[in-house]
């Protein structure tokens, strides 16, 4: 149950963080312009919105990071994982819900040579989303719940420093005996010198 626990909370984190890497480089918004342009404008969910993949591939790293720290770590891991999920998810619902031109200007502006939200809005006559800005709130809501749960077990997980200790102790355990069992023998062999020159070793 203490690794399932582990277990649980990184793949969530990782899981999460994957969906918004692959949903960076996918289509999130198509835009028609009013001007006549014959084809949709396709805005990436990386331009739609910029913190996606920083964020993305920080949870992978945490997800990542969290198989091996220790107990501190692990809450302050659990509570960044529980933010940046947090972000993703309301980050990508707004754009899949209201559909801003603040999510397609860039896209626009580098098509059309204009810039300014007045000769943006302008141009655009409508905006439609995809299901990629959904996929990837549902994603950023899994990685704060892997960050939630992190924080929820993370005193019941197993340290693996714990167990380097009791191997380092199970080492040091047969070293000495290794020791003992020298040290004995030496002293064997100086009580059957002594017999051999005649010298009686219990007298002393």
């Amino acid at each position: 149950m203490i690794a399932r626990a582990r277990m649980i909370g990184v793949l969530a984190i990782l899981l999460g963080g994957a969906v918004g890497i692959v949903g960076s480089t996918q289509t999130w918004l198509e835009v028609t312009l009013r001007s006549g342009a014959t084809e949709a404008l396709s805005v990436p969910g990386a331009s739609a919105l910029p913190l996606l993949a920083p964020l993305s591939l920080a949870a992978l790293a945490l997800g990542l990071a969290l198989t091996v720290v220790g107990r501190v770590l692990r809450y302050v891991f659990g509570l960044l994982a529980t933010l940046i999920g947090g972000v993703l998810m309301v980050g990508a619902a707004r754009i899949a819900l209201e559909r801003p031109l603040d999510a397609v200007a860039a896209v626009v502006t580098k098509a059309t040579g204009l810039s300014g939200a007045d000769a943006i809005a302008d141009l655009v006559s409508s905006i439609t989303a995809t299901g990629w800005p959904y996929a990837v709130a549902v994603a950023g809501l899994v990685v704060a719940l892997g960050g939630l749960w992190t924080l929820a077990t993370a005193h019941r997980w197993r340290s693996g420093g714990r167990r380097f200790e009791r191997d380092g102790a199970h080492t040091g355990g047969a070293s000495a005996g290794h020791s003992a069992a020298a040290s004995s023998r030496d002293k064997a062999i100086d009580s059957w010198d002594d017999l051999s020159h005649g010298d009686d070793p219990t007298a002393r």
